[in-house]
């Protein structure tokens, strides 16, 4: 990644699959809170989409040739890059031509056209480089700390006490977390306990999870909680969820949770 662009772009993905004829594949893909870049190569032509942050699963039909790039986005760069606060594209899929202008929107031929991903990595870089504007290093510091509380808290603590403690008002904060990652404090704190609870299960591994345990540790009220918060953000029980990767991994059983 080029230091340059560290600011705005947290990593490059790319990916090919090639499935078989008739074959659909349909993966869950669970809300993180960022905003991303997304680029399908198809049939010689490439789309660009900006996906604004979200707090709603995506569920993937996959089928035939899947080809393309994923670039996540760092805080503040929706800003920095088309001059878009976050939270005007959160929930929301924007093509690339509706947020840049005329001088860059031959950015999709020249994907198309490019012979590997190595090549269109570098071509994509090359320009958000160009696009990046001067960023409120304020607002990114607030956020950036803010952020780094809730992450480390996730169970605890009023959005209240956090501006309090950091010498802002609460209308202030919630500002700053609209403008530079289009959610509420609140809400970036609930998928942080998300991923935090996934982050357990993964370690469980084989044995069977003891969810109430699962459901403190990862700053839930109790097991209740948990089941309620993961089907409203991941749209699945944790005993769905699981059932669903078990399948796709192994055969291990997993035990209740809802």
């Amino acid at each position: 990644m080029p230091v340059a662009l560290r600011s705005s772009v947290a990593h490059v993905t790319a990916y090919e699959e090639r499935f078989a004829e008739g074959q659909e594949v349909v993966e869950r893909v669970l809300p993180d809170g960022a905003s991303r870049l997304l680029i399908v190569l198809q049939r010689g032509v490439a789309s660009i989409h900006v996906a604004g942050a979200s707090a709603s699963p995506v569920v993937l039909s996959m089928r035939g040739h899947m080809h393309g790039l994923s670039l996540t986005l760092q805080p503040g760069a929706t800003l920095g890059l088309f001059g878009v606060p976050a939270d005007e594209l959160a929930g929301r899929t924007v093509p690339w031509d509706g947020l840049v202008s005329n001088a860059r929107r031959y950015l999709s031929d020249q994907l198309a056209a490019a012979g590997d991903d190595s090549k269109r990595v570098g071509l994509v870089l090359s320009s958000l480089g160009a696009m990046q504007r001067p960023s409120d290093p304020r607002s990114r510091r607030l956020v950036e700390q803010a952020a780094s509380h809730l992450r480390a808290h996730a169970g605890g603590g009023s959005v209240r006490a956090l501006a309090t403690a950091m010498n802002l008002s609460e209308r202030r904060l919630q500002q700053v977390f609209a403008a530079q990652l289009g959610l509420a404090p609140s809400v970036w704190r609930r998928l942080q306990r998300l991923h935090g609870t996934l982050r357990m299960l993964r370690r469980a591994e084989a044995e069977a999870p003891q969810w109430a345990q699962i459901a403190v540790g990862a700053g839930y009220c109790d097991q209740s909680h948990l089941i309620n918060e993961f089907r409203a953000l991941c749209g699945l029980t944790p005993r769905q969820f699981l059932r669903r990767v078990v399948s796709d991994s192994s055969n291990t059983a997993a035990g209740p949770a809802g």
